[in-house]
């Protein structure tokens, strides 16, 4: 019974290999092409633009947007498919100055919502910084970006948890989501809402749980419309 969960497990694990190396390659060999045709409808923009009809410019228009939708799909599903093999170890890490960077990769777009940020004292957990910077990253952006009327208000806790690691926390003011979306949320490409409301490929919050599995944790949002959403995760670990 041991030996044949052994080769499921082992088996999983190639599969997961496997299909990581597709979407690497599939990703990366679609971005010549696109490149391709991409330099040529930017050509027909660049020099006749105004030459022909409205319907042509509009056309035009359209497929720019399009392809630019396009490669921004594209980065984002290898971002994802690399994260398992194009990783740091993970050393002891202070996850303020991780935090840090974060913001300072947001500071746009803090600067143009008002947003305040606060946060408790993080620890000093295991962790490939960069992929974390990822993470908090991409809570604080979604925080931002859902906000709805109010100025965001966004607060990183941390907290100790029974397993010895630590529970970190980005709550925020924003829309908030009804409880049938808390597991839609992670999936690769879902989206809540269209591409007019809220721009965005669906797939930064699918970055953050598969990097925060990396790191031996697990990732959850509780939610009510109107009030907010807090993003739960944890770390495995003790403070320095």
């Amino acid at each position: 019974m041991e030996k044949l969960a052994e080769e499921r497990i082992a088996e999983l694990a190639r599969s997961n290999a496997e299909l990581a190396q597709f979407g690497y390659v599939a990703s990366h060999d679609l971005q010549e092409p696109l490149r391709a045709v991409a330099s040529c409808v930017q050509l027909l923009q660049k020099r006749y633009s105004g030459q022909l009809d409205a319907r042509a410019d509009e056309f035009i228009a359209h497929s720019v947007a399009g392809i630019k939708r396009m490669e921004t799909l594209i980065n984002d599903l290898l971002t994802y498919s690399r994260l398992g093999t194009h990783s740091l170890p993970l050393v002891k890490t202070q996850c303020g100055e991780v935090l840090d960077i974060a913001l300072a990769n947001l500071a746009a777009a803090i600067a143009e919502s008002g947003a305040v940020v606060t946060r408790d004292a993080l620890p000093a957990v295991e962790v490939d910084a960069t992929q974390m910077a990822q993470v908090f990253q991409n809570l604080v952006g979604n925080a931002i970006k859902f906000r709805g009327a109010r100025t965001p208000a966004i607060h990183v806790g941390a907290t100790k948890n029974k397993e010895g690691g630590w529970t970190l926390s980005v709550s925020d003011n924003g829309i908030g989501m009804e409880p049938q979306y808390f597991e839609r949320i992670f999936e690769v490409f879902q989206r809540l809402h269209t591409r007019t409301e809220y721009q965005g490929t669906g797939i930064g919050l699918a970055i953050c749980k598969k990097i925060v599995e990396r790191h031996g944790g697990r990732m959850h949002v509780e939610s009510r419309i109107g009030e907010g959403s807090t993003f739960r995760f944890t770390l495995p670990g003790r403070a320095l």
